[in-house]
Order: structure tokens, then sequence, then C-alpha cells
């Protein structure tokens, strides 16, 4: 598969999502500007994108970045849009998918909600605990629960770095086709949170209405985060002339 180099990542295009009935475990990340800014800080969550069998690009910052750097254009393909095209590929072939992370409540919404959409999918589900790591017997506890479900898909959604950097540290013992970290995406498709609508995923405006909503915890990734991106693009830029 041919691979796009962006700031040292290999990011892949929406057209070659894996097939969630294959045989070989391919894990699944995404990137955004603010993944980026933080990889450069935490070897550990760098290692987990740079591993990923596929990158794909969850905002439109790297879009733009591609098309500066290697004047190639490519769509955005969110956690949302990756979560919505693997169900839909196994729901046509019949399989499991097990979610790790959120709450009870959050896990039954989506149990209730893939029921009626994707008849054709057994859901299986961990709530683990609120805390930033996990103990031993506690990640053994939850790749157990994973394992003895033998699912075709697992999403994690614990938020980022967190979730990649717990796939990575634990996915060669873990019992899945597909391992994808979609962070937000669990609360999006229950319902918890709303996502933005159309008009600003189309305007590649989507950060605009979450920041608004949400402040405190995503000004730093849209006010600091994006900035020190843009400069490393434009730095890299004047590199490569």
């Amino acid at each position: 598969m041919k691979t796009i180099d962006c700031l040292g990542y290999s990011v892949y295009s929406e057209n070659i999502l894996p097939s969630s009935m294959s045989k070989e475990k391919i894990v699944v990340n995404t990137i955004n500007p603010h993944c980026y800014c933080e990889a450069k800080k935490d070897s550990i969550y760098k290692k987990a994108l740079t591993n990923s069998d596929i990158l794909l690009p969850d905002g439109i910052g790297i879009v733009w970045a591609i098309k500066t750097l290697r004047h190639q254009k490519i769509k955005r393909f969110s956690g949302s849009d990756l979560h919505l095209s693997l169900l839909k590929q196994l729901n046509k072939a019949g399989g499991k998918v097990f979610y790790m992370g959120s709450s009870d409540s959050t896990l039954q919404m989506i149990y209730e909600k893939i029921k009626k959409e994707y008849p054709n999918i057994s859901v299986g589900s961990y709530p683990p605990p609120y805390k930033p790591v996990f103990t031993v017997e506690e990640n053994i506890q939850i790749i157990d629960s994973i394992n003895e479900f033998n699912p075709d898909i697992l999403f994690v959604g614990m938020t980022a770095p967190k979730q990649e950097k717990w796939v990575y540290e634990h996915k060669d013992h873990i019992n899945a086709n597909v391992i994808a970290s979609v962070g937000a995406v669990f609360d999006f498709y229950a319902g918890t949170i709303k996502r933005p609508g159309t008009f600003w995923i189309n305007l590649g405006l989507e950060w605009l209405p979450r920041l608004l909503r949400e402040p405190k915890r995503l000004w730093h990734r849209n006010l600091i985060s994006t900035p020190k991106f843009i400069w490393d693009v434009f730095v890299a830029k004047m590199n490569n002339r």
C-alpha cells in the first residue's frame, strides 16, 4: 500500500480501509494537528502512531499539510467515519464488535442503537475504571473480557493519547482482527455528545462548534497546538525548497 509521508507519519487515505474479516491483525489510528504536537512531546505516543498499520487524517489540518508539503490531495477521514465504515462492512458478513471505554450507560445506548441499525452484529463491551493508568490486574481483566468475546473489531474510546498508548502496549495480547482507537466517537454515536452538523464538517470547521461547546477541554488543542502545527508545516516547506 502506498503511504503519504506527513511530517514523519505514514497517513493512509480512506479508500484502503482494512477488511474487518481479515485474518491479519490491523491497528488503525487517526491523527490531527493536536495529536502531532502531543506526539512530539511523548515518545510512547509517537511510537503508537508511527507503528499504526493505518493512520487516517482526522483533521483538516492534516489534509492541508499533505497538500502543502506533498502536493497530494486527500480527504479527511474522521474517527466517526472509520467507525461507521467498519460497522457497515461487518454487518454485511455478520460478526462481533467490542467497545472498550466510556460508561455503562453510554455503552448500553450504543448497544441499543447497533441492535436497530446493524442487526447482523453482536456487541460486547467493557467500561474501564476512570483513571489515568490501569493496574496490572485491571489490564488483565480488560483483556480477558475482550478475548472471551473474541471480536472481529475492537473499538477503544478513552481519549488520546491514552487509548493509542494502551493499544500499543497490549495489542499483541488482544484477539481481534481490527483494533481502532476512536476517542469521542462513543459519545457521538450514543448521542450523549452531539457532533457538529455536516455544514461545519464540509467547511472544515467542525472544531469551532466543539470549541465553543467545550472551551476548557479544547482550547489548548485549537489555540496552542494548531498554530504550532502550522508553523512546523511552514518550516518543513521552507526546508524542502
